[in-house]
């Protein structure tokens, strides 16, 4: 990477990163000009679950989803990824095979840093590590209540949370219903009729640019509502 405002780009995405924010400026600056920059169309994979674990990656632009295949061959979404999200390290780390697919959502750009070069970095400075191990744990934590509200909650509850967690602390979710319907296993036919039910309700609104969430109280009421039950 010659180009200078890329580097500061790169260093900047891994200052943001949950791995890469506990390395020193230095060691982040070295890294963003050890790795290799590389591009993913939509739909296409980044790496398959058995992939050997050669190296991380830092995404930079666009969205990826984390996803497995069940004996039947469907594809069970089980998270999506957002800049400046860190992504491998698993491997990496243990130097064993990918857990998982990733797949782009959207074309995204990857800083690509090989694992030589990250775990010299890791063991350089010890408080990454225990970032990492952090990292780790919180994402285990977040995958045992997925796989809890899968088995808890209702069409209703689902899509509920998913539109809250896609929203963030923003107003709207730009997903298509199409990809919402994969990512809480339900039809889009569904989907569709529980939206309109909430629009109609005045929970939210359905326009060309997605849906706006306009009573986030009432869809956080209905999520609380189907744990309980």
């Amino acid at each position: 990477m010659a180009d200078k405002q890329e580097l500061l780009n790169v260093e900047a995405a891994l200052a943001k990163a949950e791995l890469m924010a506990a390395l020193s400026d230095a060691t982040r600056a070295r890294l963003a000009k050890q790795g290799v920059p590389c591009t993913v169309e939509s739909g296409k994979l980044l790496f398959a679950k058995g992939d050997k674990g050669d190296a991380l990656y830092v995404l930079l632009e666009g969205e990826v989803e984390v996803r497995s295949s069940t004996e039947g061959g469907k594809d069970v979404r089980m998270a999506s990824l957002k800049p400046p999200a860190v992504i491998g390290e698993m491997a990496v780390l243990d130097g064993g095979t990918r857990s998982a697919d990733i797949a782009a959502i959207r074309k995204s750009r990857f800083l690509r840093i090989h694992r030589d070069q990250a775990i010299a970095a890791l063991e350089s400075e010890p408080k990454a590590l225990l970032k990492l191990i952090a990292e780790l744990s919180r994402r285990l934590r977040h995958a045992d209540a997925q796989i809890e509200d899968a088995h808890t909650l209702d069409l209703g509850g689902r899509l509920a949370q998913r539109l809250l967690e896609e929203a963030g602390d923003s107003a709207s979710v730009t997903l298509t219903q199409t990809e919402i319907a994969r990512r809480i296993g339900a039809s889009r036919e569904k989907v569709n009729r529980k939206l309109h039910e909430w629009a109609d309700e005045g929970w939210i609104s359905m326009g060309r640019a997605g849906i706006k969430l306009l009573a986030r109280d009432q869809l956080k009421a209905l999520i609380d509502e189907a744990r309980a039950n």
